[in-house]
């Protein structure tokens, strides 16, 4: 495994990542309900590939694109309904191409006889 491919990050590390203070996760914590790091015995972060991802697009909204935290929170709400929308077509699509290897079948079945 690469070194870079960790499973866990601590609060530094992440922090350095978007070049930031750790005391600057902490409050996005309070505001964005998920973004939820694990935490150790001793109560220590570890943030997750999923965890980070989230702060990619928070710190984009807010620092680089400097909007509020109301607004990065609304935009993270509209880019979470378009991916399930994605899904929702993305299963539909896969329902439709099972309809269609279905018919296939049966017309090769046909096709043999």
């Amino acid at each position: 495994m690469n070194e870079k491919e960790k499973l866990y990050y601590s609060i530094t590390e992440v922090a350095e990542m978007f070049n930031i203070n750790a005391s600057t996760l902490r409050f996005w914590e309070k505001e964005f309900p998920n973004l939820k790091p694990d935490t150790n015995l001793k109560g220590n972060r570890k943030y997750t590939k999923k965890d980070i991802e989230l702060i990619k697009q928070i710190h984009y909204y807010s620092v680089t694109k400097g909007m509020t935290l109301k607004g990065v929170k609304n935009q993270l709400t509209k880019n979470r309904s378009k991916k399930y929308d994605s899904v929702s077509l993305t299963n539909e699509l896969l329902s439709v191409r099972a309809q269609l290897e279905e018919i296939r079948k049966e017309l090769n079945r046909f096709k043999e006889s």
